[in-house]
């Protein structure tokens, strides 16, 4: 494959696995296995742009200080963006040398009157039993659903992106011969400008990314292999390669919820729609095979 440039979408349990405590050990732990998978890509002559989630620690630290309340959710966003990138940053130095990869706060424009804002799905935080989650809710005011992987957690407004706000910074960088970390936790919501309440999907924000950049691939990597029919049930069916069009129709009969594989799949729908482009969903571990097609659910125009 000639060098193209690709936009690599890491899922939370890039650096957190569901149950592992959030500390700086296993995020360092974690974070080798993306950075073993860029750097490979990279080393093929590729140019590289790696995304992240941010959910569980935006969750973390808005729990840490929610007796007193001292930060609203976009300078949360934008601390996370800091820690995350540097963990990131420093685990591509031990495959690539030191330098090579560059950490970029990035903000992300939304619509003030985007009705997300009165309707909030976006998961953040860790999962609580269904009475400790009513009882936070009580406290502060918070909204809570049931996570579809088990409990209950934070859920808050997830604005639709618009323009990333940092996009010439971050060409200017991939042209130079960077790996560029960006729009971390989907960038930070920005409208009338100024920093928002609010937390925007990741995946979303990372196809509108590869969108501006003229990406020529995008994929997203996560804790689940592929995208399945009837996840979790008897007849759940695998999808190895689908089309835009087929893979909207099953979007529009529910077989994707809102809160887990819904925007991933929003995503690439996007992204390959608009540029006539492959995008692709699957596993962290398989992340390399996943870039060559030969894994993950491989979405095709």
């Amino acid at each position: 494959m000639a060098g193209v440039r690709v936009v690599v979408a890491l899922g939370g349990n890039a650096f957190n696995r569901p149950g592992e405590p959030i500390t700086q050990e296993t995020h360092l732990r974690n974070v080798d296995v993306a950075a073993r998978v860029v750097a490979g890509i990279m080393q093929g002559g590729h140019q590289v742009v790696v995304t992240h989630g941010n959910g569980p620690q935006v969750g973390y630290l808005a729990e840490l200080q929610k007796d007193n309340g001292t930060f609203r959710l976009d300078a949360l966003n934008a601390m996370t963006q800091g820690m995350l990138g540097y963990f990131l940053v420093s685990a591509l130095d031990k495959y690539l040398g030191r330098g090579r990869a560059a950490a970029l706060v990035t903000r992300v424009e939304v619509d003030c009157d985007d009705p997300a804002f009165k309707n909030p799905t976006k998961f953040i935080g860790p999962l609580y039993g269904k009475e400790q989650a009513g009882a936070l809710a009580q406290r502060y005011g918070w909204q809570f659903r049931q996570d579809p992987r088990g409990g209950w957690r934070r859920v808050v407004a997830s604005p639709t992106p618009l323009r990333i706000v940092e996009i010439e910074a971050v060409k200017r960088l991939l042209d130079a011969g960077f790996v560029v970390v960006a729009a971390g936790g989907g960038g930070i919501p920005l409208c009338g400008g100024r920093g928002v309440e609010g937390v925007i999907d990741k995946d979303l924000a990372s196809s509108l990314l590869a969108l501006e950049l003229g990406a020529d691939f995008f994929m997203m990597l996560t804790d689940i292999d592929a995208v399945y029919l009837n996840y979790g049930k008897p007849n759940q069916r695998r999808l190895d390669s689908v089309g835009a069009d087929e893979l909207e129709r099953y979007f529009a009969e529910g077989h994707f919820p809102p809160g887990s594989m819904g925007p991933k799949v929003q995503a690439a729908i996007s992204f390959v729609r608009k540029t006539g482009k492959r995008a692709a969903i699957g596993a962290l571990e398989e992340g390399y095979d996943v870039f060559r097609g030969i894994k993950g659910t491989q979405v095709t125009p």
